[in-house]
């Protein structure tokens, strides 16, 4: 500190400036992106993986709490978009989104993990807010 600033002064220098995360909270904040994989398994696991991680987490840390509503809204935004490609089949172009869709949520879900799990707040790319 130094000797012209008193400690409230320094404080509020960088009042954006977040505590250090915890490696189990960047873990976790990867495992809410990961977790929609299991959408490969059951049915709407899309959004019940990261949506379980989310409810159980998201008290405990505000960075969990950030990935799993990114995640979420993500995941919501998808599937609206899978049901719109699946009703666009009837005239062909569906199956093309249907399959630009799949391969665009694959590389974004691991782009959101990795990032998650070096503590970077990922933002998806195309996703509507639905939760704030």
């Amino acid at each position: 500190m130094s000797e012209n600033t008193t400690p409230s002064q320094e404080e509020s220098v960088n009042p954006t400036e977040e505590k250090e995360l915890t490696a189990d909270e960047k873990q976790m904040a990867m495992f809410c992106h990961l977790s929609a994989f299991a959408g490969l398994i059951i049915p709407f696991g899309t959004i019940i993986g990261p949506l379980i991680i989310w409810l159980m987490k998201k008290d405990q840390s505000e960075y969990i709490d950030y990935h799993g509503k990114e995640v979420l809204n993500f995941q919501i935004t998808m599937a609206i978009a899978f049901v719109i490609s699946f009703l666009l089949m009837f005239i062909l172009i569906g199956f093309f989104l249907l399959a630009g869709l799949a391969i665009f949520e694959l590389i974004v879900i691991i782009i959101g993990g990795i990032k998650a799990n070096d503590g970077v707040r990922y933002q998806y790319p195309f996703s509507i807010r639905f939760i704030k």
